[in-house]
């Protein structure tokens, strides 16, 4: 008898919770979460709908912001409407009504905003701390770049996403456990069939490629980057690629470790490959996005190299999330 049919032969067939009320007894914990959770999209919120409003709060004067066109509205629209959405998130975590949600209309926003905020999360404070030990951007970085938005913006949104992205893992992790914990309980299991294991080695030769290419760029490697990109490397920039080499290695080794099956505890190379996915496939795809945009200001745009880096996460990142999905599958299956 297989590792993965000892685990789940008593496991019961549906997946939704025997009963609501699990989600019933609120405690003070839970309380602070969610109140976190809601306060920490206020300023992200407030900023975009005065910025679609017409205000120049947080625009300095001479910033390429300012004659962006019809592309930023759309993109501020689009991603206040994302943010507003994390509201919503919030209560179906929170409340019994949510353990009835269908599975996708939760997993797909929850996936989403998994890989959006977990670069923030692992680079940000990186930033604050080459910052506070004096390693910012030095004046040769800084006399590069366009202006754009004040300082504060930065500190403002990514402390309000910083705190989002922790408050929401810390709501969703005993959500799923409660819903699809048997899941990931006991081993990995059995190998994955083919052509699972082809798309795992795949998505592993693809993390490695883009693991390398990003840790380059850390330090100061300027392989694939126009020339102010370059030029504006520093301490700073480099907490940042350090974040996304690591999810593309997550993302890599998640995949493997699912498809090869064994006896290692199932839930840590289903996070692995949870997280590292949603985080390279989102971020490729948002910086993708914003790259085939309309150039703001008279700088250069990213580089040919620069764009086939991020479908080139996009990619990584898609193999990665079609492993998850068929393991997470087979589980079902089971």
């Amino acid at each position: 008898m297989t590792t993965r049919a000892v685990h789940t032969k008593h496991a019961p067939q549906s997946s939704a919770p025997a009963a609501d009320p699990a989600l019933a007894p609120v405690g003070a914990g839970r309380h602070l979460l969610t109140a976190v959770a809601l306060l920490a999209t206020v300023p992200y919120l407030v900023l975009k709908a005065a910025w679609l409003s017409g205000s120049r709060i947080g625009i300095p004067d001479g910033s390429v912001l300012l004659d962006a066109g019809p592309f930023l509205t759309v993109a501020n629209a689009v991603t206040l409407a994302m943010d507003a959405c994390v509201i919503l998130l919030v209560l179906v975590l929170t409340r019994p009504w949510g353990l009835r949600t269908p599975a996708w209309m939760l997993t797909v926003p929850v996936f989403t905003a998994t890989g959006l905020l977990t670069p923030i999360l692992l680079g940000f404070p990186g930033q604050l701390l080459v910052r506070a030990l004096g390693s910012g951007a030095g004046p040769e970085a800084e006399a590069v770049r366009e202006p754009f938005l004040d300082s504060w913006v930065f500190i403002v949104v990514y402390t309000g996403f910083t705190f989002q992205g922790l408050a929401l893992a810390a709501l969703f992790v005993p959500y799923a456990r409660r819903r699809w914990g048997r899941r990931w309980q006991g081993a990995v299991g059995e190998r994955l069939p083919s052509p699972t294991g082809v798309v795992a080695a795949a998505a592993g030769s693809g993390a490695l490629v883009l693991g390398a290419m990003f840790l380059h760029w850390a330090f100061g490697g300027t392989a694939g980057l126009g020339a102010q990109q370059a030029e504006a490397h520093s301490a700073e920039t480099a907490a940042v690629s350090v974040a996304h080499a690591a999810c593309a290695f997550a993302a890599g080794a998640g995949a493997l470790l699912l498809a090869r099956g064994g006896v290692l505890r199932a839930w840590w190379p289903l996070g692995l490959a949870w997280v590292g996915a949603a985080a390279t496939l989102a971020w490729g795809a948002w910086m993708l996005i914003a790259s085939l945009g309309p150039e703001l200001g008279h700088g250069e745009g990213p580089s040919t190299a620069a764009q086939l880096i991020y479908a080139g996460q996009m990619v990584t990142g898609s193999l990665a999330t079609a492993v998850l999905t068929r393991f997470l599958i087979s589980r079902r299956e089971s």
